[in-house]
């Protein structure tokens, strides 16, 4: 679990997919070049490990949204991904050469399917990556088996665990919610809202704070949102647009 005093540091823009930039697909290495040289220091992906194992950033489990195939990408051998062009430009980025090649980029990793696990937990170990990445997922069967196999790697909350946690708002709850933290979580990464419910609320960042746990929220692309999340005290907000995302927070910053 993470210390009040990292808690209390500036609020983070946070890449999602890199960012959306004129020119650039999604999840490229061009686009996660982009935002960092704007400035950004943590990027949101997502992995699919091919038919051989190797992890590409890709949100999507087929290729037909980004590249117009019909494809999976479990389907399909690393060579044969990398020869993919995508639609909006570019390629395929495998995640071992968004890290070797951004070495000072920290990782927010989103592992969406079962068959990656096994895959991910081997490039952790294979690439010495454990200090530059958090682990997240929306099932809490794919956290369970990471964390175990990857003590010590930070994680972010599952569905369940953060509706779990939300529960602390209740008399007689504690603040961290109706269950223990899991070991490793050290963030809620949110929607703003939920079925019009509002989920991250000034009571949701305090308790989030007094347990140890960093709030992040996604995915935000309008002003006004972002200056009244970070009003609220949050500490990251997952953008497609990192230039009006670091735009808002050099205006805060005076």
């Amino acid at each position: 679990m993470n210390f009040q005093p990292e808690i209390n540091a500036d609020p983070e823009i946070i890449a999602h997919r890199g960012g959306l930039w004129p020119g650039m697909s999604e999840n490229t290495l061009d686009a996660f070049a982009a935002a960092a040289a704007s400035g950004v220091r943590w990027m949101e992906t997502d992995v699919h490990a091919s038919a051989d194992g190797v992890l590409f950033a890709a949100h999507d489990a087929d290729l037909t949204r980004i590249a117009g195939l019909s494809h999976s990408i479990r389907e399909l051998g690393a060579d044969d991904l990398d020869d993919v062009e995508l639609l909006a430009g570019g390629r395929l980025s495998r995640l071992e050469a968004l890290l070797e090649t951004l070495p000072q980029v920290l990782w927010n990793i989103d592992v969406k399917a079962p068959h990656s696990i096994g895959p991910m937990i081997r490039f952790v170990h294979n690439f010495d990556a454990a200090d530059r990445i958090r682990l997240a997922s929306f099932d809490s069967g794919t956290l369970r088996r990471l964390r175990t196999a990857l003590p010590g790697v930070r994680t972010s909350t599952g569905t369940t665990e953060t509706a779990l946690f939300a529960l602390g708002r209740l008399p007689g709850v504690p603040d961290h919610g109706a269950a223990p933290l899991p070991p490793g979580a050290d963030a809620l990464q949110v929607p703003a809202s939920y079925k019009r419910i509002p989920v991250v609320t000034a009571d949701f960042v305090d308790r989030a704070h007094r347990s140890g746990l960093h709030v992040h929220v996604w995915t935000i692309n309008d002003e006004q949102a972002m200056q009244s999340l970070l009003g609220l005290g949050v500490d990251g907000i997952v953008t497609d647009d990192v230039e009006l995302g670091l735009d808002v927070l050099a205006r805060r910053r005076g």
